[in-house]
């Protein structure tokens, strides 16, 4: 007889994942764990609208993104400071001058301000930027009481903004650009220049400022250049001499007698159309939207803005 054998049989190894057999719990887990995460990848890619999310849009959530580019801060806003006028006109005109300005500088935030007569008022817009900085470029063509003391006054009454006043628009060659411009539509012939018999009369609306005046001097001057030295003679519609009328009656004393009246108001209004009623033909009209105006309103913007010191705007003011 033989001995009983003493050794244990031998287990068989466990079958292979996938021959039917039994698999371990521990690799059941596992086989879970690959399946929920395959899973969670595919939904990724499904949008709640249920189309499938390009691939090129899609990055692990814990990979680190290109920085955000840092904003550049705002412009201050131009604030643009007309006179005000009771002919319905006048706004229509300006506010056509004000779009020029934003075709020119598309995203800066552009708006208007009146001294008298029509809204918005200047204390009124001011209030609407509060926190905020603003530039006030006054529509005004010289030195003068508005320009030095009402728009400073106005500044001051509005603490809430920080605010600067830009130099007035005249004298400055584009001013010239648009009174040239405004003639030739009104029949200013470039032949006229230095014929003995044209003349020029540069209509302004007056001013007791003595400053005021030079500035209109200076403009006709330069107005007069452009002409081919033809003579421009400052006239004014209110508070300084001589009058359109009288002007006119004096050059055609000294024998200019094809004279053309340059209006130099901003808009229309009662002086505008005083001024064209004293005229012998047909006179200019009101510098308005004209593209030089736009461009000047933007160069005296970035002026003050470049003149950051209390001293730089009063040499700013005093020199413009």
């Amino acid at each position: 007889m033989t001995e009983p054998s003493t050794q244990q049989p031998r287990q068989s190894p466990p079958p292979p994942a996938g021959s039917g057999g039994t698999v371990p719990l521990d690799s059941t887990a596992q086989l879970l764990t690959r399946i929920t995460a395959q899973l969670g990848t595919q939904l990724s890619l499904v949008s709640r609208n249920g189309t499938r999310r390009p691939m090129h849009r899609t990055r692990p959530s814990d990979a680190p993104g290109p920085p955000a580019a840092p904003r550049p801060p705002a412009a201050p806003t131009l604030l643009v400071v007309a006179h005000g006028s009771r002919d319905p006109q006048a706004l229509r005109t300006v506010l056509a001058l004000l779009d020029r300005v934003r075709d020119l500088r598309p995203g800066l935030d552009v708006r208007l301000g009146h001294i008298e007569l029509n809204r918005p008022l200047l204390p009124d817009t001011l209030d609407g930027l509060r926190g905020a900085d603003a530039v006030l470029v006054p529509l005004l063509l010289g030195r003068g009481h508005h320009v030095k003391h009402d728009l400073p006054a106005a500044a001051g009454a509005a603490p809430a903004v920080r605010t600067r006043v830009a130099a007035p628009l005249g004298p400055h060659p584009l001013l010239v650009e648009a009174l040239y411009g405004r003639l030739v539509e009104a029949g200013w012939d470039p032949a006229d220049q230095g014929s003995r018999s044209a003349a020029v009369v540069l209509a302004a609306a007056g001013s007791r400022d003595p400053d005021s005046a030079q500035d209109t001097r200076r403009t006709a001057r330069m107005l007069a250049e452009r002409l081919g030295g033809v003579p421009v003679v400052p006239a004014y519609a209110s508070a300084a001499t001589p009058t359109v009328p009288a002007a006119l009656r004096a050059l055609a004393a000294r024998g200019r007698h094809r004279t053309f009246v340059a209006s130099y108001f901003t808009a229309p209004g009662r002086f505008a159309s005083a001024a064209a009623g004293a005229a012998p033909r047909t006179a200019a009209v009101p510098l308005g939207a004209h593209p030089a105006m736009a461009r000047l309103l933007l160069h005296r913007y970035d002026q003050a803005l470049s003149a950051t010191a209390p001293s730089e705007m009063v040499s700013l003011l005093a020199s413009a």
